[in-house]
């Protein structure tokens, strides 16, 4: 029998939490879907390892639109279809539990790593009028996160970017008001 490591356990806990904040209304999926999607994924190489992640905002921007698609193409292997929006969220709630909540915040790496978006940090940076895009928020908002494709999430990547002024993008997540 093999012996359970803290890297399983950290794989474990980041799966069932991607896959929790990644199921939604009309794309249903269970945990154990995610888990074994991204247990196939690039993305498990990642865990307590932030010198792993690309090391520029370019190449991280790059590899996430790969990862992206190698998520959705794994998705694909279990009959289920995700949006760029839902990888997306897979791949950055896994992130944020293995390398920003893991100890990992400050790593030079970890600066470029991108916040989960949904509808509740989208209706708040609309209220707040975020980067003065009011307008462009409350489009986003009305497209729905999980309905994004790659170009959408982009686009929302690229205007927090914007705005966070060199700042890590986890930053962003002040003005997620989920449960505060």
């Amino acid at each position: 029998m093999n012996e359970y490591q803290i890297h399983d356990h950290i794989h474990l806990y980041a799966s069932w939490a991607a896959g929790r904040a990644s199921s939604v209304k009309n794309n249903r999926f269970k945990v154990e879907i995610a888990q074994k999607i991204l247990s196939k994924s690039v993305i498990k190489s990642f865990i307590l390892n932030p010198d792993a992640l690309p090391n520029n905002e370019k190449e991280f921007t790059l590899s996430h639109k790969i990862w992206r698609q190698q998520i959705v193409d794994l998705a694909e292997e279990e009959e289920l279809h995700l949006t760029h929006g839902i990888s997306a969220k897979l791949i950055n709630i896994y992130l944020k539990s293995t390398i920003i909540c893991g100890g990992f915040h400050q790593h030079k790496n970890a600066k470029f790593i991108h916040p989960p978006i949904d509808r509740v940090l989208l209706k708040e940076l609309y209220r707040v009028n975020y980067n003065n895009k009011k307008k462009f928020w409350k489009e986003y908002e009305n497209i729905a996160w999980s309905k994004f494709n790659s170009e959408q999430y982009e686009n929302v990547i690229s205007e927090i970017k914007a705005g966070i002024n060199g700042a890590s993008l986890w930053e962003i997540e002040r003005y997620w008001k989920g449960y505060q």
